[in-house]
């Protein structure tokens, strides 16, 4: 079983994925991991576009069940429908920025005000980069079934709501 939660940073994808993992013993995996190069401090080098893809083809496919949240779009084309399900998140843009200026300061100890910007922008959005639109124009492309999650809800709450759309059996494109 292979499950993609995505949406905007600050949506919660990776704390849904982590208890999602966690709950059905699966392997989480964070697209953040392969984009960008380990540095301190974190996310200031990206790693080489085909080495992500090595990296992430080799986990994704390894015959284990995994979820992997974060974001693909954009990078990921080769592994785009190799997805039994795909969670999207989407919360207001006011209350992703104020998880993400929390988690900063508790991680880094500072806010960036830059990656603020850039992510309370999603819902206009560049023509490049992650938005709502670019997001929405990539999920009506999937091939697998689609879970939509648009309220500030606890993990719980959410959980309950995937486990509902939980697919009966694995279903992947030539499987």
């Amino acid at each position: 079983m292979r499950v993609h939660i995505t949406g905007a940073s600050g949506s919660g994808t990776s704390t849904l994925g982590a208890a999602l993992a966690a709950e059905r013993s699966m392997r989480h995996l964070d697209a953040d991991g392969y984009y960008w190069l380990p540095t301190t401090p974190p996310f200031q080098a990206k790693r080489d576009p085909g080495e992500r893809l090595a990296l992430l083809r080799r986990d994704l496919l390894s015959g284990e069940d995994v979820v992997l949240s974060g974001s693909i779009m954009g990078w990921g084309a080769e592994l785009q429908d190799a997805f039994d399900l795909i969670v999207f998140l989407y919360l207001p843009a006011a209350l992703r920025v104020q998880r993400l200026r929390q988690r900063e300061i508790e991680h880094l100890g500072h806010a960036d005000e830059a990656f603020l910007r850039w992510a309370a922008q999603y819902d206009e959005g560049p023509p490049e980069g992650r938005s709502l639109a670019r997001h929405q124009a990539w999920l009506a492309q999937r091939s697998c079934p689609l879970l939509r999650l648009q309220a500030d809800e606890s993990v719980a709450q959410r959980l309950d709501q995937v486990r509902r759309a939980w697919p009966s059996r694995a279903i992947r494109p030539g499987a």
